[in-house]
C-alpha cells in the first residue's frame, strides 16, 4: 500500500468504530487501476487483525442489500461491497450500519450519501517504490504515461523490455499509443514527449519525436505556431537524415500535424512522396498512411471516383498486412460516399457495420467514425433540431474545434433562424481567425446559415474566406464527412449580398459538379438555392427527403426568369402596412389591425420599405440618413490592450512551465486568468478583433429605436399573431437595423 498512507488511516478509523460497536461507511472512489481492489484487501487484513469477521461481495450480487431488516444478521464486521451501483440504495447501506457493521465500498462515480474517500495517483517517488529495481528513466516514463494510477502502471512496467534502462523514455514516447481519440489531448503523452525532446538524441531520433509531439498537440486550438515550429524541424533534420522511413514517418506527421485545407494539391503530392518513401523503406504502416492520405485529398479535390480507388487500394493494403482497423476505417469512408450520392439505405447499413466490426477490434473511436454520417443524414431527412444539443456538449467537450458552429446551422436547419443568426455575431471572429482539420467545415456552415439573413458585413467576410476554394469540394479532417461543393456556399452567399449574377454562376458551377458525381442530395439542395424549384423537388421526392427550401427572402434574384404571360404573384401575398388618418392599418392576409400612431410603427415603415438593408439606429431615430454623431471613444485604449497582451503572454509562459513540472493546481489557476482576460478582449472587440467603440448618441438611439419596435410588436400580437411572429423573426436590431424578411412572410410590403 505504498501512497495509500492517508487511506489506510481512514480505513483504520473505520474499523475501530465497529470493534466499539460503531457502525459506519467509507465509499473508496477512483478510476480502473487506482488501486480500490488492493485497498479492499487491506482493509479485510486489517479487519482479521481486530478480530472482525470479513464479508466480501460484489456490490450487485450481495445477498446482504436488498433484504428484510434484521435478516443479514447483526454484529460489528467488515462488508466491503465491490463495484458499488445503483442497486444498492441508502436504506440498504443504512441497515448494515445500523447492524454494527463497517461498510467499505468501491466505485469509480462518487454516490450516496457515506463519506467519500478519493484516491489519487502515486507520486514519481511513490511510483519508484511500486516498480523497485526498475530504471529511473523507465519509471519516469511509465508515470508520464498513466499519471501515476498503480494498475496501468504496473503493466505498462510488466512490458518493458529488459535492459531498456534510460532509453525507454524515447522509446516509450515514439511507440506509446495515444489514449486520445481525434481532437482529444493525451496530456501524459506530450509531456513524455516534451520530456524526450528535451534531451539529445540523433537526428532521425529527435525529428520522429518532434513530429509526433506536434500531431499529438493538434487538439489544442492554441498551439498552431508551436506546431509549425516543430514540424519545420523535424522534415529538415529528416532529410538531412537521407533515411526514406524516417522522412515517410516525417511528412505523414507533418500532414496531420498541420492539416492546412489550402494545401490539397500540396497534400495529393506529399502522400504520393510518403506510398514512394515508405516501399523503399519497407514500412507498410506507413504505405497505408500515404493512401489514405491520397484519398482525402483527392475528395477534397472534388475527384471521388479517383478517391475511391485510393480507398480501396488502401482497404487492400490493410488486408494485405492483416490491419483490422484499416477495413474499418475504409467502410466509415465508404459510407459517407453513399451518404453523398443519396444511398441511404447502404450508408445506414454500413454506419452500422463500422460500429460493431470497430468494437471487435478494439477500436477506441468506433461509434465517433460514423457519428457525423448519421448527423448529416438526420439534417438531411428534416431532423435537424436532434443534433443541436449533441454538437453543443461536443463544443463545450472539445472548445476551438467549431462543433458549435455545426449547431448553428442544425439551428437554421429546424427552423431556429433568429438563434441560428446570433451564433454568426457570436462565432464569426473566431471562425475566420481558425484553422485546423475542421475549418473549411466550418466556414461552409457558417455561411448557410448566414445566408438566412445575417449583416452583410458578416456574409461578405465569410465570402472572402470561401473564396480561394472554389471549385472544391466541403471536406472535414480526414473526410469523415463531405459537405457538398464550395460553390454552392458561395452562391447562397452572393445571393444574400445581392450579387444575382456572381450567385447565378457559383450555382451553376455547383450543379454542374453534383451531377458529375451523382450528388443527388447536393444536388436537390442547389437546384432550390438557384430557384428550380421544381426539379429539386423532383430529386428529393425520389429519394425520399424533404423538398430542400430556396434562399430565404432572395429567390426572386437567383430564379431563372418567367416566361412571357406569367400571372403575377396572388395578392393574398402582398401585405400593407398604411396610414388611415391618425392611425394605422394592417393587412395581411386573414389578419386585419388598427393601431395608433407610435413612433415604433415609423421606424417598422422604414425598415420593411428596404428589406435586406442595414440601417443604422442614429439614422432609423432621425428618419433618414444624414444625422452625425460625434467620433465614438474605444472601449479599450492602445494602452489597455497591450497591458492585456503582455499578461496574456506571461500567462502562456506560466502555463507552459507549470504544465511541466505537473503543477495542475498552479496550471488551473493561470488557465482562469487567462479565461477571464480572454473575455474582456472579446467585450472589447468588434468584428474581426477591431476595437470596439461607443458613443453615448448612436447608444441611445438604438435603445430607444429597439424599445419602440419591440412595443410595437407586443401591441401586435393579440390581434395579428401571425405578422407579429414573422416581424420578431425578419427584424434586426443592434447598432445597424435590418428587415430581413424569413420565411412565412409576405412576397412584398406594400406601404
Amino acid at each position: 500500500m505504498i501512497g495509500r498512507r492517508r487511506e489506510l488511516v481512514a480505513v483504520r478509523r473505520l474499523l475501530d468504530g465497529a470493534v466499539a460497536g460503531r457502525g459506519g461507511c467509507l465509499i473508496v472512489v477512483g478510476p480502473p487501476g487506482s488501486g480500490k481492489t488492493a485497498l479492499g484487501d487491506a482493509a479485510a487484513d486489517l479487519a482479521r487483525q481486530r478480530g472482525l469477521p470479513v464479508d466480501r461481495t460484489t456490490a450487485a450480487d450481495s445477498p446482504l442489500v436488498g433484504s428484510e431488516p434484521g435478516s443479514d444478521g447483526t454484529g460489528p464486521r467488515l462488508v466491503i461491497l465491490d463495484d458499488l451501483d445503483q442497486t444498492v440504495t441508502e436504506a440498504d447501506l443504512d441497515r448494515l450500519v445500523r447492524g454494527g457493521a463497517a461498510v467499505l465500498a468501491t466505485t469509480v462515480e462518487a454516490r450516496h450519501p457515506c463519506q467519500h474517500l478519493y484516491l489519487a495517483p502515486l507520486t514519481e517517488a511513490e511510483l519508484a517504490a511500486v516498480l523497485p529495481g526498475t530504471p529511473i528513466g523507465t519509471v519516469h516514463a511509465v508515470w508520464l504515461l498513466t499519471a501515476g494510477w498503480p494498475g496501468p502502471a504496473l503493466d505498462l512496467a510488466a512490458a518493458v523490455p529488459p535492459g531498456a534502462g534510460e532509453d525507454a523514455v524515447v522509446e516509450f514516447a515514439l511507440t506509446s499509443p495515444s489514449r486520445g481519440q481525434f481532437l482529444t489531448l493525451d496530456t501524459g503523452l506530450i509531456r513524455l514527449l516534451e520530456d524526450a525532446a528535451s534531451r539529445s538524441l540523433p537526428p532521425a531520433t529527435r525529428a520522429r519525436v518532434l513530429v509526433r509531439l506536434a500531431g499529438e498537440m493538434l487538439g489544442d486550438p492554441s498551439a498552431p505556431a508551436r506546431r509549425r515550429e516543430l514540424v519545420d524541424e523535424a522534415v529538415r533534420l529528416a532529410r538531412d537524415s537521407d533515411d526514406p522511413g524516417t522522412l515517410a514517418e516525417v511528412l505523414d506527421g507533418r500532414l496531420h500535424a498541420l492539416w492546412d485545407p489550402a494545401a490539397a494539391d500540396e497534400r495529393l503530392s506529399t502522400a504520393s512522396q510518403i506510398i514512394d518513401l515508405s516501399r523503399r523503406a519497407g514500412d507498410a504502416v506507413l504505405e497505408r498512411r500515404g493512401l489514405f492520405w491520397r484519398f482525402v485529398a483527392l475528395a477534397e479535390l472534388g475527384d471521388l471516383d479517383a478517391a475511391e480507388a485510393a480507398l480501396v487500394a488502401y482497404a487492400r493494403a490493410g488486408e494485405r498486412d492483416g490491419d483490422p482497423e484499416a477495413a474499418v476505417i475504409a467502410l466509415s469512408r465508404h459510407a459517407v460516399l453513399a451518404l453523398v450520392r443519396g444511398r441511404f439505405e447502404l450508408a445506414e447499413a454500413l454506419a452500422v457495420e463500422v460500429t460493431e466490426t470497430g468494437r471487435r477490434v478494439g477500436l477506441a473511436d468506433a461509434y465517433r467514425l460514423t457519428a457525423s454520417v448519421r448527423g448529416r443524414l438526420a439534417l438531411l431527412r428534416g431532423d435537424a433540431a436532434g443534433e443541436v444539443e449533441p454538437l453543443r456538449a461536443l463544443a463545450r467537450r472539445l472548445p476551438g474545434h467549431f462543433f458549435e458552429v455545426t449547431a448553428a446551422r442544425a439551428l437554421a436547419e429546424s427552423g431556429q433562424v433568429a438563434e441560428a443568426l446570433l451564433e454568426v455575431d457570436r462565432l464569426l471572429p473566431s471562425v475566420l481567425a481558425g484553422a485546423g482539420p475542421r475549418w473549411l467545415g466550418a466556414v461552409a456552415d457558417l455561411a448557410f446559415v448566414a445566408s438566412f439573413g445575417a449583416a452583410p458585413t458578416a456574409a461578405g467576410a465569410l465570402y472572402e474566406a470561401l473564396l480561394p476554394y472554389a471549385g472544391r469540394l466541403v471536406v472535414w479532417g480526414g473526410a469523415n464527412t463531405i459537405a457538398g461543393p464550395v460553390d454552392d456556399y458561395l452562391g447562397r452567399l452572393a445571393a444574400r449580398l445581392g450579387r444575382s449574377d456572381e450567385a447565378r454562376a457559383h450555382f451553376d458551377r455547383a450543379v454542374a459538379q453534383e451531377q458529375r458525381l451523382g450528388a443527388l442530395p447536393w444536388l436537390a439542395a442547389t437546384l432550390a438555392a438557384r430557384g428550380d424549384q421544381a426539379q429539386a423537388a423532383s430529386i428529393a421526392e425520389r429519394l425520399g427527403l424533404p423538398v430542400p427550401a430556396g434562399l430565404p427572402g432572395s429567390s426572386d434574384e437567383t430564379a431563372p426568369p418567367k416566361a412571357a404571360g406569367s400571372p403575377p404573384a396572388a395578392d393574398a401575398d402582398v401585405w400593407r402596412l398604411g396610414r388611415d388618418g391618425d392611425d394605422w392599418i394592417i393587412d395581411a392576409g386573414t389578419e386585419h389591425a388598427r393601431l395608433r400612431d407610435v413612433r415604433g410603427l415609423h421606424f417598422l415603415r422604414t425598415l420593411l420599405a428596404a428589406p435586406g438593408q442595414e440601417i443604422a439606429a442614429l439614422d432609423l431615430a432621425a428618419g433618414g440618413a444624414g444625422l452625425v454623431a460625434p467620433p465614438p471613444e474605444p472601449v479599450l485604449d492602445t494602452a489597455a490592450r497591450a497591458a492585456y497582451r503582455k499578461r496574456l503572454d506571461d500567462l502562456a509562459r506560466q502555463m507552459d512551465v507549470a504544465d511541466r513540472t505537473g503543477d495542475v493546481e498552479l496550471a488551473a489557476t493561470f488557465a482562469a486568468e487567462r479565461s477571464a482576460l480572454l473575455a474582456e478582449l472579446r467585450r472589447a472587440a468588434g468584428l474581426g478583433g477591431r476595437t470596439r467603440s461607443h458613443s453615448a448618441e448612436a447608444e441611445r438611439a438604438r435603445v430607444n429605436a429597439t424599445r419602440a419596435l419591440r412595443a410595437v410588436l407586443t401591441r401586435l400580437e393579440p390581434v395579428a399573431p401571425i405578422v407579429a411572429a414573422h416581424l420578431r423573426a425578419s427584424v434586426h436590431t443592434g447598432g445597424y437595423f435590418r428587415y430581413q424578411p424569413a420565411a412565412g412572410g409576405p412576397s412584398r410590403w406594400q406601404l
